[in-house]
């Protein structure tokens, strides 16, 4: 993970009121000419232009909403609203005091600006807004502002992974927040957060707390896909007098797909690799008294070798001190996938396990050596249903459910054969959208 300098990834959401989603590569060639809409003429103090000593004005027009001209105390991670009319290209230029241009990216709909990352506090910079017409003549708007001073007030954002780290195709993205969002204030977080995939997939976040948001695709990840998530969250306002400390960007790949499937009715663990299987495995499950949980959950944690402990939760009566091999995490609660060399008797007959999945030492090892973070298993048939947030229990949930933890409304993405609707109101990225 980073500070993140590089340039804007449209965020994997879908826009408001009917927007419909293009790809990337459609938002960055809209960053070189872009049909918008914006008032006309030169502001700021430029000189007046060749138009107005004779030669007809220009019929495209812009105007800066945002920030106001001359404005102070501007937020770091403020962006470049504007508006165009008959503007066959537009162009957005944001300098420093020094006249150095600062990176950055037109949104989809071309009506604002986002800088690469924050802007520094307490500096002055001019926002200069281009619109051409069909006749050649261009139309330029400008704004001249100065950031905040920086805030002693900050909230860190950090990822549970790593750059280059390989996960399972379950794998949810996680985002964390070093104090609580107010509800008021998720939306304009979630619009500055961007997940770019490789190929393709639909997907959305999902507000699992005031200080943790998941994002998840539709479906499982595909095997082998790149993914890249960002947060603009350096200078962003978040409530209460407090800013984002700084921006975050976390480059990841997705391995293989590895998919455990246990039924309780057989006492069997099917595994299938990238859609075939290639191994059934006898089980143990929960005996009555203690079950496992049916639902779907990914490996959320992985120790070669562990003692479970739990006298303190259970008492002297029903605890126990146990050294446990191939251990992996499914749940909070403490159900495990691991080896159970006193139960290989009876796996594949019998429940005899305190709600874990037992499996043999064999079995075990193979299962440790070729599983991720992430990947997912089904348990199916047991007494006792997962609850959710019980573990990473994001595909617990099925998609209907899951969008309405989003601070910003979900819209399925257009088909290919749609055309995008017309929007008059800002990219308000953010929202669920396939990305590239």
């Amino acid at each position: 993970m980073r500070a993140s300098q590089d340039e804007l990834i449209r965020p994997g959401v879908a826009r408001r009121r009917g927007r419909r989603r293009m790809f990337v590569a459609a938002v960055l060639a809209a960053a070189v000419a872009l049909t918008s809409a914006c008032t006309s003429g030169s502001k700021g103090g430029d000189k007046p232009s060749s138009w107005q000593s004779g030669e007809s004005a220009p019929k495209a027009s812009a105007t800066i909403a945002e920030p106001k001209a001359d404005a102070k105390d501007v937020p770091a991670a403020t962006a470049i609203s504007f508006t165009t009319e008959q503007a066959e290209q537009t162009t957005v230029e944001l300098t420093d005091a020094a006249g150095k241009s600062v990176p950055g990216q037109l949104a989809a709909d071309g009506k604002s600006w986002l800088p690469a990352g924050a802007l520094e506090y307490g500096q002055t910079y001019t926002a200069t807004v281009t619109a051409t017409g069909d006749d050649g003549k261009p139309a330029t708007a400008t704004s001249t502002f100065t950031t905040m001073a920086k805030p002693a007030k900050q909230i860190r954002v950090s990822s549970f992974l790593g750059d280059n780290q390989v996960v399972g195709v379950g794998m949810p993205l996680i985002v964390k927040f070093s104090r609580a969002i107010p509800q008021d204030y998720r939306d304009d977080v979630q619009r500055r957060m961007t997940v770019t995939a490789s190929p393709v997939q639909e997907g959305i976040w999902r507000w699992i707390s005031p200080t943790e948001v998941h994002y998840r695709p539709k479906e499982f990840w595909q095997a082998n896909s790149t993914v890249t998530y960002r947060v603009q969250a350096g200078g962003l306002p978040l409530g209460d007098g407090w800013y984002g400390r700084s921006d975050l960007t976390v480059d990841i790949k997705i391995g293989p797909s590895f998919v455990m499937t246990v039924e309780n009715s057989t006492k069997r663990m099917t595994v299938t690799k990238n859609g075939k299987v290639v191994k059934t495995i006898p089980v143990s499950l929960g005996k009555k008294s203690t079950p496992s949980s049916s639902g779907t959950m990914v490996v959320i944690e992985k120790k070669r070798h562990t003692v479970f402990d739990t006298f303190e939760e259970l008492g002297p009566a029903d605890g126990y001190r146990t050294e446990i091999d191939y251990a992996q995490r499914l749940t909070w609660g403490g159900e495990f996938i691991h080896a159970a060399p006193w139960s290989e008797g009876v796996q594949g007959r019998q429940n005899v396990s305190h709600g874990c999945v037992n499996v043999s030492m064999k079995d075990g090892a193979w299962l440790f050596a070729n599983t991720r973070l992430g990947d997912p298993i089904t348990v199916k048939g047991t007494e006792r249903k997962l609850q959710n947030g019980n573990g990473w229990t994001d595909w617990n949930m099925s998609w209907d459910e899951y969008v309405k933890g989003s601070a910003l409304p979900y819209e399925p993405p257009a088909q290919p054969d749609e055309e995008p609707s017309p929007s008059t109101d800002p990219d308000t990225t953010g929202e669920p959208t396939p990305t590239a």
